[in-house]
Order: C-alpha cells, then sequence, then structure tokens
C-alpha cells in the first residue's frame, strides 16, 4: 500500500508579486541615480544591475531595455506608482477639474505643476536629452508633450465653460499659453539653471496665468 501523498504546500502568490514589486522599486531607485548623475548614455543595464544589487537577467526580466527602465521611472515618479490610474484621474488633478474658482483653478495648477516637477525635474531633463538618442525615448518624450498639453487643454476648457477666459482668448490659444508655462523646459530653466526655488516658480506660475488667462471679472480680488 502507498503512503498517502502529501498536499503540496500552496504557494503564496501574493508574497511573491510584493516581493517582485520591491525589486522593480529598488531598481528604479538605482536607475535614478545613474540617470540624474551620469545621464541616459553612460548608464547601462549592467550598471544599473550592480547599483540595485540584482542580476543583469533580474532587470532585463522586468524591463527588457533601458528604455524601458527609463519609461518606467516616468511613470512611476509621475504618478506615484506605475499601475496608478491616469494623471486625469488622480486626485490631486481631479481637485483643479472639480474648482468652481477660476483663479483657484489656476493656482492650484501651480501648485500641482510644482509638486510633480520636484519628483520629475532632473527625470526630464534626462529624457530630454536622450530623446535624440534613443527611438524608445524620444516615443516618451513625445508622449509626455501630448500628456502634458491634453491636461492643460481640459483645465483652460472648464475655466471658458464658466466664460471666465479673457474675451480675446480661445480655448486654443489659451491652452498654448498655460501648456507654455507648464512645460518641463521652463521648470528646468528658472528652477535648474536659475536657481529659482519651486515655491518661488509656483507663484510666478499662478500669477503669470491668472493674469494671461482670466478676464477682468475672474482676476484676484
Amino acid at each position: 500500500m502507498k503512503a498517502p501523498v502529501k498536499p503540496k504546500r500552496s504557494y503564496n502568490s501574493s508574497r511573491r508579486r510584493d516581493q517582485a514589486a520591491e525589486t522593480r522599486k529598488v531598481i528604479l531607485e538605482a536607475a535614478q541615480r545613474l540617470f540624474e548623475g551620469q545621464g541616459y548614455g553612460a548608464t547601462t543595464m549592467n550598471a544599473i544591475a550592480a547599483a540595485a544589487s540584482v542580476s543583469f537577467k533580474t532587470v532585463y526580466l522586468a524591463f527588457e531595455t533601458k528604455g524601458g527602465v527609463l519609461n518606467a521611472l516616468w511613470d512611476l515618479l509621475l504618478r506615484g506608482a506605475e499601475d496608478a490610474a491616469p494623471v486625469g484621474a488622480l486626485p490631486w488633478y481631479r481637485e483643479v477639474m472639480e474648482e468652481p474658482d477660476p483663479q483657484r483653478q489656476l493656482r492650484l495648477n501651480a501648485r500641482n505643476s510644482r509638486m510633480v516637477k520636484q519628483r520629475i525635474g532632473a527625470v526630464t531633463g534626462v529624457i530630454r536629452s536622450a530623446a535624440p538618442l534613443d527611438p524608445d525615448i524620444d516615443k516618451l518624450w513625445r508622449r509626455i508633450q501630448v500628456s502634458f498639453y491634453d491636461n492643460q487643454r481640459a483645465i483652460v476648457t472648464t475655466i471658458a465653460a464658466k466664460n471666465a477666459l479673457r474675451p480675446d482668448l480661445d480655448v486654443t490659444r489659451a491652452a498654448d499659453i498655460l501648456w507654455t508655462l507648464n512645460h518641463p523646459d521652463l521648470w528646468l530653466l528658472l528652477v535648474g539653471e536659475r536657481g529659482w526655488t519651486p515655491e518661488a516658480y509656483e507663484q510666478w506660475f499662478g500669477d503669470i496665468a491668472c493674469s494671461q488667462l482670466l478676464g477682468a471679472n475672474s482676476q484676484g480680488k
């Protein structure tokens, strides 16, 4: 008579997922240090693996390419998690869209711009510089431009619906202005190159956005 077969120990898939997520986080943190410290071109997959204290295979299986690492890093820094909702569904963006006062909308938008760029500003510079060198990063940079524009235009559309835009502006021109003020390059110039504090940038952004976009009846009292 055969001995009864012992049931196999159940596999803890949840724990495995948590470990994989933690490994990805460690890799991305290491990659961020290298990208920001020495640039995209000088950073290799082997260097990322070494900085994260994992094998090259682990990095490859998680991201496949160096461009894949940078793409994942961007998503993590922008939204707070790789699998987070799109920006348009995040609470800090919804707060702007749902705010009834146009001036406060633009002030909240300036706050969000400062908050996000404090996380992504340096990596944005890496992406900007690497775009001409790598088709994957060029695609990422173009996606960033479209996303930034669409989000700013959506804000302008709600302001226009309140009849709060300057009379000589249509939605497209107003969206162009707000997108330019919110553009990562402007942050890199003022904060990165000229040494403005993030708080000074936020105040300036809010002041200019209100003066450039809002009609006289909607400006600050």
